[in-house]
């Protein structure tokens, strides 16, 4: 009986600690991929309430932004692929991602028509829309290629 209980103690604290990383993502280690709500975007991405004409990026390192919804087939694909980039650029890079169908106002202020699209954000200058599902060589593409402009 005494094991009965352990184990069962051992897997709701498992449990437990799985709810809270899925809960707070932002609270995890660097190198995963952040879900970003209205208010996380303004203060870490742009504020657009605040300077609404001129594109003007909150973050510290480059960013790739997905937005994406649940149901998505296509952004089901790209989801790991995020999750293994955010890993391997964990300290060059930070990867967001915005859930069109619980932030309908920041998709319907960047236009977002279709899902996945991308966005990568480099420190300077304006930011880069792909649209569609890309293979990982893609995103290494973009990736180098934002941080090479970072390093300038």
């Amino acid at each position: 009986m005494n094991k009965l209980k352990y184990l069962t103690l051992l897997l709701l604290l498992s449990v437990v600690a799985c709810v809270r990383a899925q809960a707070d993502p932002a609270a995890g280690d660097v190198g995963e991929v952040i879900v970003l709500n209205k208010a996380d975007f303004l203060t870490k991405v742009f504020n657009y309430e605040k300077n609404p004409s001129k594109w003007t990026y909150e973050g510290d390192k480059p960013c790739i932004i997905d937005f994406y919804a649940d149901w998505c087939g296509p952004c089901r694909r790209v989801a790991p692929v995020l999750q293994d980039l955010a890993k391997r650029y964990k300290d060059e890079i930070v990867i967001y991602k915005i859930n069109v169908d619980k932030e309908r106002e920041l998709a319907g202020t960047f236009g977002v028509s279709s899902i996945p699209t991308i966005v990568f954000v480099p420190m300077k200058g304006e930011p880069q829309v792909s649209m569609g599902a890309m293979p990982e060589e893609s995103f290494v593409k973009m990736i180098e290629e934002v941080l090479l402009e970072k390093k300038k």
